[in-house]
């Protein structure tokens, strides 16, 4: 075996089986050390390996690190490779110094600004819950002693609970009962209030990070995509299809165990299209709005201004599918084999 070439973040050295031949340390100045800690990251040569490998000519040298191989260096899995940082006068308490470092430029480099409207997303989701909670025992307490209420307005059965004075002969007698009762009001009342801020402030702010997604779905739906996808970086990486179904999973995958039909969609049918469609239309128009988001989450991760032409080519779409449900003879016509003839069978 020919010799070996070592690299650490403390230098290149070159071995002749356990026996160091020549060292080519690096400076040991934490500057220093994330700047070649990044060009190892990236897949270049650190100035130390540049001139060591200037050394090889025609040697047959052998190394562990697949970045060495385009140099003429020959990959061995097998080959032996360690030097003992003390060993060249390095502190190997720097390495922990350096991996912190380089970890927290890895995390800033990662940072998805996206983060914050995905977790007011989902705030907003647990407060419909919340509230929906609340406001069913608040529905039915009230409209035990006030008939006259729905237990499901749940926002009179909270007005109701605040202005009582003890109009109802069958209110409760305790004072603490209707001031327990008043507080779940209050909560009611809270949580609908922040539900409320969290949506306005989503509507808000989706525009300047998503124009692209909100000019094509709406400022909340474009966040729930987000939120839903797991960050816009992670959403411009989908395929069309993937993007159709989500929000849709569990449909998925109980069609995967041969439970059910395949979904044609997920939180796109929350779109006024999709919801406006005839049924056997919706398909076709979510993957045709789901390609529409796949080429706009991409636009909107590269910082492209709004490009007007996704929702036109979308709503040309919604056009001829229209037109085609108006031609006569185009609905429910099915072959002898008793299959449509329109594709109102498409799952999308």
């Amino acid at each position: 075996m020919g010799k070996t070439v070592v690299t650490t973040w403390f230098g290149a050295f070159l071995l002749d089986g356990p026996k160091l031949v020549r060292s080519v340390k690096a400076p040991l100045d934490p500057e220093s050390l994330r700047e070649r800690a990044r060009q190892r990251r990236s897949g270049a040569l650190t100035p130390e390996e540049t001139l060591l490998l200037g050394e090889r000519g025609s040697a047959d040298w052998v190394s562990r690190d697949r970045r060495l191989v385009p140099h003429g260096v020959r990959f061995d899995a097998r080959a032996p490779g360690e030097v003992d940082a003390e060993s060249v006068a390095a502190d190997p308490t720097m390495a922990r110094a350096l991996l912190l470092s380089e970890g927290e430029s890895a995390l800033e480099e990662a940072w998805d600004p996206s983060v914050h409207v995905q977790e007011a997303v989902r705030a907003a989701s647990d407060l419909d819950r919340v509230r929906n909670l609340v406001g069913e025992r608040l529905g039915s307490w009230v409209s035990r002693d006030h008939p006259e209420v729905d237990p499901g307005d749940h926002a009179r059965a909270a007005r109701v609970a605040l202005e009582e004075e003890r109009g109802s002969p069958l209110a409760p007698t305790d004072e603490s009962l209707v001031e327990a009762r008043r507080r779940l009001a209050e909560l009611y009342r809270a949580v609908e209030a922040s539900r409320s801020a969290l949506t306005s402030a989503v509507e808000g702010i989706s525009p300047n990070q998503t124009p692209n997604l909100c000019a094509l779905l709406g400022p909340e739906l474009a966040a729930h995509m987000v939120a839903q996808a797991g960050g816009l970086d992670r959403l411009a990486r989908l395929p069309s299809s993937t993007v159709q179904v989500l929000g849709a999973e569990r449909a998925f995958f109980e069609h995967l165990r041969g439970r059910a039909p395949p979904p044609r969609h997920g939180l796109l049918f929350t779109h006024p299209a999709l919801q406006s469609a005839p049924r056997r239309e919706r398909g076709k128009l979510a993957r045709a709005l789901a390609g529409k988001v796949a080429i706009a989450a991409r636009l909107d991760q590269a910082g492209t201004p709004v490009n007007p032409s996704l929702l036109r080519s979308f709503d040309a779409r919604r056009s001829e599918l229209k037109a085609r449900r108006r031609e006569p003879g185009s609905r429910g016509r099915r072959s002898a084999a008793g299959l449509p003839l329109d594709g109102t069978a498409d799952h999308g």
